[in-house]
C-alpha cells in the first residue's frame, strides 16, 4: 500500500506531454545505424539539460536500429527501419519539477529534423 504523507506533491503535480510518432524518411542512411542518434540525444539531454539515468542501443542487421534513453524526467525512444525509411519515436517527460511540454516538442522537432523526415502520425497524450 502506497502511503503519501506529503500532499503538497499531488498539489503541484501538472500532467506531462508524451508524444508518440511515426516518421518517415527518405535518408536511409541515418536510419541504418545508431551512432549519429546517439549523438543527436547527448546534445538533445545537455541542451534541454535532462538528467540521464542510462541508455541502450542496438544496430540490427542489415540495418537498422533501436534506442532507449531512460531519464529521471522519464524517456525517449527510438526505433529504425530503413528499409522501410520508418523511425518510430517514443517521448514523454513528466512535469514534476517544471513544465516540459515545449521542451518534448522541441525534442520531438529536433530529431525530425535531423531524420529529414515527414511525420507520418503523431499522437499527444497529456498524462
Amino acid at each position: 500500500m502506497l502511503v503519501i504523507k506529503d500532499l503538497t506533491l499531488l498539489e503541484t503535480y501538472t500532467p506531462g506531454l508524451h508524444l508518440i510518432a511515426t516518421l518517415h524518411s527518405d535518408n536511409t542512411a541515418l536510419l541504418a545505424g545508431y551512432a549519429g542518434f546517439k549523438s543527436l540525444a547527448d546534445d538533445l539531454t545537455g541542451a534541454f539539460d535532462l538528467q540521464k539515468l542510462g541508455e541502450v542501443y542496438h544496430d540490427f542487421e542489415p540495418g537498422g536500429f533501436t534506442g532507449i534513453i531512460c531519464l529521471s524526467e522519464s524517456h525517449l525512444s527510438v526505433h529504425t527501419w530503413p528499409e522501410f525509411g520508418k523511425v518510430n519515436l517514443d517521448i514523454y517527460l513528466s512535469n514534476f519539477q517544471r513544465v516540459n511540454n515545449g521542451t518534448v516538442r522541441a525534442i520531438f522537432d529536433r530529431i525530425a529534423a535531423y531524420f529529414e523526415a515527414k511525420v507520418i502520425s503523431e499522437n499527444q497524450i497529456v498524462r
